[in-house]
């Protein structure tokens, strides 16, 4: 118990010290500042959405030393994989993914079937760590920040997030340049800078994940409305995002 106490005071410290270096800054300067204080060890999550191109951008444009991964799951759209490859090209740079591993994914499908996250939420959910969480905590391992797109406005339970704040999870500091970013304002950014996207945002995806669980929303639905549609709004996440 000591143990823990002791480490949850030198996360919280760590997370009031490093709020207080980037505190009101841009983007690019709160990210020069935090691979300052952890050279080598701030690492961005992409999936190719308008908020994560907005914040490739910073990264890529200014040369900042941020490794750059994806999670390919193996089931996303044509159109996700245009937007990696004209990235790639734009900015003469190579986005690391990381893929399921070999074995749960056999398992699972072997004993499940490829579709069988449409039967259950349990189902659903053991699909996404295959998929996502567990490429995840294997990207995410000795580092020291994790930069993420995350918005407040893509489902409930986001809104409880922090700009900065300390992922137990994974035991990693997590920056959400965007928390507070409208949609208007991303698709500005992106419009002005003229920075590739998936132009499924155009026809109605706003949040945009795995093929099979994701569709258009349709007028005077909620953000999160077309990820696993056939669930209860309050189950909608993947687990990557824990609060």
């Amino acid at each position: 118990m000591d143990t823990q106490i002791e480490t949850t005071q030198t996360a919280t410290q760590l997370l009031h010290s490093i709020s207080g270096l980037i505190e009101g800054l841009p983007i690019g300067e709160a990210l020069a500042r935090l691979v300052a204080r952890f050279p080598g060890q701030v690492v961005f999550s992409t999936s190719f959405s308008i908020e994560d191109q907005v914040i490739a951008h910073h990264i890529l444009s200014a040369g900042l030393p941020v490794s750059i991964f994806t999670l390919d799951t193996g089931r996303l759209f044509p159109e996700t994989y245009s937007v990696w490859s004209g990235t790639n090209d734009k900015y003469a740079t190579k986005i690391k993914a990381y893929y399921p591993d070999r074995q749960l994914l056999e398992r699972y499908l072997d004993e499940k079937g490829p579709n069988a996250f449409y039967a259950s939420v349990e189902n659903r959910k053991e699909c996404c760590y295959i998929r996502k969480v567990e490429p995840l905590k294997r990207a995410l391992k000795g580092q020291a920040v994790w930069v993420t797109g995350l918005r407040a406005g893509h489902s409930p339970e986001r809104k409880d997030h922090s700009a900065l704040e300390w992922d137990e999870g994974n035991k990693i500091l997590k920056y959400n340049p965007l928390l507070h970013w409208d949609t208007p304002a991303v698709k500005e950014y992106i419009d002005k800078r003229e920075i590739p996207y998936n132009p499924l945002h155009d026809k109605g995806f706003v949040s945009i994940g795995c093929q099979p669980c994701t569709r258009a929303i349709r007028a005077g639905e909620d953000f999160r409305a077309g990820r696993w549609w056939w669930e209860d709004n309050s189950k909608k996440e993947c687990g990557l995002h824990a609060s």
